[in-house]
């Protein structure tokens, strides 16, 4: 579950899209050479901790140990404070082994996907895709402005929704490299609806609790802004 290079921000991604509560990483924090960062995922967020290595020991807070595997034991038996929130975090998740994502995600690692009931040692690195996602949402209709439930799957920059599970074809894929924003909605009627922004329509969209709607906003605000990095690195290519 160390994974060296891994930015804060891809952390974040990796345990809010693939994660679980209690999920956890070790990675290098980017401010000193002696410091590591551990960030663990609690309920909506991801909290991020320093660890310092003196040498002989890992620092936390006030406590002090002789290997990580000490601290793990030690804080998944009793809880962190997720800094200002209060939010309780106990470390029950390793996010081991890196695995190489074959996608356009290239500065980003993906790991294998915890399993319940699994160790660690018996993980094979079979992690979904970064930024994957699906779910059942409620949809606002185009015409009719009924709501419908349909299931929504979030692969690579398309967000596709069906008539429901089952369902092999799916009603619309959606293009994310033409929108232009994600945000919260509170113009319906409904709670925990969020909007879609694209050029021809605005697609209104309702989750079945405000955690699950922050978690699809945080995912494919994610996406977005690796949208435009991708297109703001080939314009610099081009002009050079």
């Amino acid at each position: 579950w160390y994974h060296d290079n891994l930015t804060r921000h891809a952390a974040e991604a990796l345990l809010l899209s693939n994660g679980q509560d209690g999920s956890y990483l070790l990675r290098k924090s980017n401010e000193r050479e002696d410091l590591y960062s551990l960030s663990v995922r609690g309920k909506d967020s991801v909290k991020h901790f320093h660890v310092e290595h003196t040498g002989t020991s890992f620092k936390f807070g006030f406590n002090e140990f002789s290997s990580l595997k000490e601290l793990v034991m030690h804080f998944a038996n009793q809880p962190l404070i997720g800094s200002e929130t209060g939010t309780l975090i106990v470390l029950k998740h390793p996010y081991p082994r890196q695995v190489e994502e074959p996608s356009i995600y290239e500065s980003v690692r993906v790991h294998t996907a915890m399993q319940t009931g699994r160790t660690e040692s018996d993980l094979v690195p079979n992690a979904p895709s970064l930024g994957t996602k699906e779910g059942y949402l409620v949809k606002q209709g185009k015409i009719v402005k009924n709501w419908k439930t349909r299931w929504f799957t979030l692969h690579r920059n398309e967000l596709k929704y069906f008539k429901d599970q089952t369902a092999t074809e799916p009603i619309r894929a959606l293009d994310l490299t033409e929108c232009s924003a994600v945000q919260f909605d509170y113009s319906q009627e409904r709670v925990n609806c969020f909007c879609l922004v694209f050029p021809l329509r605005t697609y209104y969209l309702c989750a079945k609790t405000g955690i699950e709607a922050d978690e699809w906003i945080k995912l494919l605000r994610w996406k977005l802004s690796q949208i435009r990095k991708q297109l703001e690195e080939r314009n610099a290519t081009l002009s050079s």
